[in-house]
């Protein structure tokens, strides 16, 4: 029985091997369709019946830029080819990225502050293409140790952000174009000190499908992540973050701890593809599907 030959697959390109026909087939974008002889095995080359838009000329804002999922979804938006606005509220970290990824432009400040970030889409000086929001994190508290007042920032805070972000670029996004927030898989399963995170986690989607009527030609997706392997998880494990790892390789389906390239991935992906639009995109590695 002969070996599947090993091909790599340049941009633009996927390879399949077809072992009952013996053939590798290389779907390619450019419009041409002609056999080669690899050996004894025979390659066709065959044009892709669709075409996804890449990111070429296209203008990308990331909110929560400097770190994590945000900074790798800005690195990938300019492998694509965009070109990207990038915010943060740390001003030593974004100028960092911003030394890496030369955007258009930066602005430091905290994304919750409807205020200013009302502000900051009024000052943008052309139309844009896609928003991604990665700003704010999650939030435990166990019942008894509550705060009503921080409770209520908590909630105020992400729903604001995330309506203001609706309400104020919707006439600096083009038609097509999406707006992309980040919500969670964590907070599926009822447990001590969820109560906020939970709530938060069936209402994004909720809202999320609103605002993709609402704005729409303008699409509206969200990414719920599992855990991911980011400074922020680092921050809020402390110590314990290596065990964590350690649990998840053993335990999830992927054998493998998601990291913000697989994010910004998926994150790329939904920019491009013009057909998506009010969804919610789980990306855990399969961590609903283990027991807790």
């Amino acid at each position: 029985m002969g070996r599947r030959p090993t091909v790599g697959n340049p941009p633009g390109e996927l390879w399949n091997w077809l072992p009952s026909t013996g053939r590798l087939v290389l779907v390619v974008r450019e419009s041409t369709t002609e056999s080669r002889q690899y050996g004894t095995c025979e390659v066709v080359l065959m044009t892709s019946t669709q075409r996804q838009p890449d990111l070429a000329d296209q203008t990308v804002v990331v909110i929560g830029a400097s770190a994590g999922i945000g900074l790798e979804t800005a690195r990938q938006v300019r492998a694509a080819g965009a070109q990207v606005i990038l915010v943060g509220r740390n001003p030593e970290r974004l100028e960092r990225a911003a030394r890496e990824l030369q955007p258009l432009s930066t602005a430091t400040f905290d994304a919750t502050d409807t205020d200013r970030l009302k502000q900051f889409f009024q000052d943008l000086p052309g139309p844009i293409d896609h928003v991604m929001v990665t700003a704010g994190g999650p939030h435990y508290m166990p019942l008894a140790d509550m705060d009503l007042g921080a409770a209520r920032r908590a909630f105020d805070q992400r729903l604001a952000m995330t309506l203001g972000v609706a309400l104020y670029s919707r006439d600096k996004v083009r038609a097509g174009g999406t707006l992309l927030f980040m919500g969670g898989t964590g907070g599926r399963r009822p447990d001590f000190g969820m109560a906020i995170a939970s709530t938060l986690t069936a209402a994004l989607p909720a809202l999320t499908a609103n605002l993709a009527l609402e704005l729409a030609p303008i699409r509206v997706n969200l990414i719920a992540p599992g855990f991911v392997d980011t400074p922020l998880s680092a921050s809020l494990l402390g110590d314990q973050l290596e065990a964590r790892r350690g649990e998840l390789r053993k335990t999830l389906p992927i054998g493998r701890v998601v990291g913000p390239a697989d994010v910004a991935a998926l994150a790329v992906h939904i920019m491009r593809n013009e057909a998506l639009t009010g969804g919610s995109y789980d990306i855990d590695g399969g961590q609903q599907l283990i027991a807790h």
